[in-house]
């Protein structure tokens, strides 16, 4: 998401700048405090006198998170032998990007204060990037065909998961919870029940526990696309215009709960999925002493991953192939190392995959279809030739992510900020003015614009300042 103001370190792209004057460097004081400017080629560029960046840990967490889907992934399509992997690399990345989204989403929204910045955020960061993946695949449909079930509605919404549909590839299925998530904190948001994340995180692992038993699969299909399609915009239109906003609030709740229950092939995964999220944003309280969170975490834990099991034998630890434990457990552990290690230096391998992660995650498995297309099934290749195709399969990936990372999620995302900032603020909490959380930056999945800049040009980074990032 893009900020409305000024621009905080946590946009740094791939480029970051760190500490120290450079060569034709010119130091700067002032309120944000030291400062230095450099001039080169690139133009004019801040950075702070920090160390490091306090987003690189985010970043890392997306960068393993995309790594782990895409070595899911590649399992399936490259090794002959087919073994469970426990716990899950897939289940275990998805679950890391919820976490993630659930602990700065949120915030980002309260911080603007304005649910119009908020939404063209989002569009701008999510759809264009989905919009060419969708295209492209359209495009292979004739060499390589397209699953069933697609509803073009649904598509354009990133609803289809939750309403019974087909989806273009695979994937992307987690983005449809994404935008559920948006809808809901958008309403809570607007209804001034945004606080109550404690009670949300804990509530739904409850409705994980309650559907666990009877609720075997969703129940909505075509054409509830076009009935969720005609309630989001009914509600957007609401809170955005200001008109009737609590009014659409109260629809864009609604109707996410309904999908979230009903619509989901597996409404037990989709509640649990929520709970995840909303435990990320009771950890984002928490550290900043809002909430006393640790009961909060720790019931959504015990419901998770004791309770829910007990009720659902699917999920026991007994079984590896479908329990969602082992990977709830490890992205719990993963998320507590990154905050963990968030003052740290890390790789900028790690930092550098989380920034392209968006493009990774959207482009890796219509690229492992083409390997099948052009080579046949790797795993009927020799040994050699099946290393070699990954590695080149690898290149391919974080290569062309690198360059639709550079060359469409970040001039979207700059023009997404140019135009948010043009757009008088409507839809702010009723019961809330200004900033209840504090500053915090946004970057999702698809990550963030180079530092410092806006549409107005480079501004300077505020150090001390907390920088987050978002996910998808």
């Amino acid at each position: 998401m893009e900020t409305t103001d000024t621009a905080d370190a946590s946009d740094a792209g791939p480029d970051r700048l760190i500490a120290g004057p450079g060569r034709n460097g010119r130091r700067s004081s002032g309120r944000a405090g030291t400062r230095w400017r450099t001039s080169g080629r690139a133009g004019t560029r801040w950075r702070t006198d920090e160390a490091g960046s306090r987003a690189d840990w985010l970043d890392a967490l997306r960068g393993l998170g995309a790594v782990a889907v895409l070595a899911s992934h590649m399992i399936t399509f490259f090794v002959t032998s087919q073994k469970v992997v426990w716990p899950q690399l897939g289940a275990f990345g998805v679950l890391l990007f919820f976490l993630v989204s659930g602990y700065i989403i949120p915030a980002s929204l309260e911080r603007r204060g304005c649910v119009r910045a908020f939404w063209i955020g989002r569009l701008f960061r999510l759809y264009p990037l989905y919009l060419l993946v969708t295209v492209l695949v359209l495009a292979m449909a004739p060499v390589i065909p397209l699953p069933e079930g697609i509803d073009p509605l649904a598509q354009v919404t990133m609803l289809m998961h939750v309403v019974g549909a087909g989806r273009i590839t695979a994937p992307m299925w987690t983005l449809s919870y994404e935008m559920v998530f948006y809808l809901l904190v958008t309403a809570l948001f607007v209804t001034g029940a945004h606080r109550r994340s404690g009670a949300l995180a804990v509530g739904f692992a409850v409705l994980a526990v309650a559907l666990g038993p009877v609720a075997a699969e969703g129940l909505l299909r075509p054409p509830a696309g076009t009935v969720a399609l005609v309630a989001v915009a009914i509600g957007l239109a609401g809170v955005l215009s200001g008109r009737f906003r609590t009014t659409g609030a109260l629809i864009l709740g609604a109707t996410s709960l309904v999908l979230v229950t009903a619509g989901s092939p597996q409404p037990l995964y989709g509640v649990t999925i929520l709970a995840v999220m909303f435990t990320g944003t009771v950890v984002y309280r928490w550290e900043r002493g809002q909430v006393a969170g640790g009961r909060s975490v720790g019931a959504v834990a015990i419901l998770v991953c004791v309770v829910l099991p007990a009720v659902v034998p699917d999920l026991s630890w007994r079984n590896p192939s479908s329990s969602w434990v082992p990977p709830v457990v490890l992205a719990a552990v993963v998320f507590a190392a990154g905050t963990a290690l968030r003052h740290r230096r890390l790789p900028r391998a790690l930092t550098w995959s989380g920034l392209v992660s968006y493009s990774v995650y959207l482009l890796h498995y219509p690229l492992l279809h083409v390997v099948v297309a052009v080579f046949g099934d790797p795993r009927t290749s020799p040994a050699p030739l099946r290393a070699l195709l990954a590695v080149l399969y690898l290149a391919a990936v974080f290569g062309l992510s690198a360059l639709t990372y550079r060359y469409v999620e970040l001039p979207m995302q700059r023009l997404g900020r140019f135009l948010a900032a043009q757009l008088p603020s409507a839809g702010d909490s009723a019961k809330s003015s200004g900033s209840p959380v504090g500053e915090s930056a946004d970057r999702s999945l698809s990550s963030a614009a180079p530092a410092g800049k806006t549409s107005a040009g480079f501004s300077a980074v505020k150090p001390g300042r907390e920088e987050t990032a978002t996910t998808w």
